[in-house]
């Protein structure tokens, strides 16, 4: 329990950061970074992302089961569809990201294509009951604590890996958090 301690603590510091550029109404103060989500700042975020990418690998060995793994295929499947679609480029380059995620590789490549084209194509098809089902498996990984937020940093390092977390994004990780029963607030949403 003190890693994630530590993670809401940095987590905390980087949001703090990001509020501290902004002014009086939440304006961005002159000369500050400016994209992000939530509205901070997207210098904060990126590094809210690599702290998160970074304290995931320290878990590697210990997020080998199946709830993960699929709750985690699911969680990239809804950030991939939080605008309302996903186009094949888009598809392709979330598809590259979990394959190239460190903790991911804990599964075979097919198993992870295959979990996540599930739940893009459920979304495509008919997103409302897409999203329901996502949901469903997500709120599976509510068991194991660590998990849980497992998944959790798996979407924001997805969601932030163009460097920006657009609403709709930010939107979704904040619907994940209350499924598993996480606070958003641990993750700066």
């Amino acid at each position: 329990m003190a890693m994630w301690d530590r993670i809401k603590d940095q987590a905390k510091g980087l949001q703090q950061q990001a509020q501290g550029a902004r002014g009086p109404a939440g304006q961005r103060q002159p000369g500050t970074a400016g994209s992000g989500a939530s509205g901070g700042s997207g210098g904060s975020k990126e590094k809210l992302v690599g702290l998160l990418k970074s304290q995931l690998g320290s878990l590697k060995t210990e997020l080998k089961s199946g709830a993960y793994r699929d709750a985690s295929m699911a969680m990239c499947a809804l950030v991939a569809a939080a605008d309302g679609s996903v186009d094949p480029a888009e598809r392709h380059h979330v598809e590259n990201l979990i394959l190239q995620n460190d903790v991911l590789q804990n599964f075979p490549p097919e198993q992870l294509r295959q979990r996540f084209n599930k739940h893009v194509d459920q979304l495509m098809f008919n997103f409302q009951q897409g999203r329901a089902d996502a949901m469903q498996e997500i709120a599976k990984a509510a068991k194991k604590p660590a998990e849980a937020k497992a998944v959790v940093q798996t979407g924001f390092v997805i969601a932030g890996a163009d460097g920006y977390i657009a609403p709709a994004e930010a939107q979704v990780l904040r619907e994940a958090c209350t499924a598993l029963g996480v606070s958003p607030q641990e993750f700066g949403l």
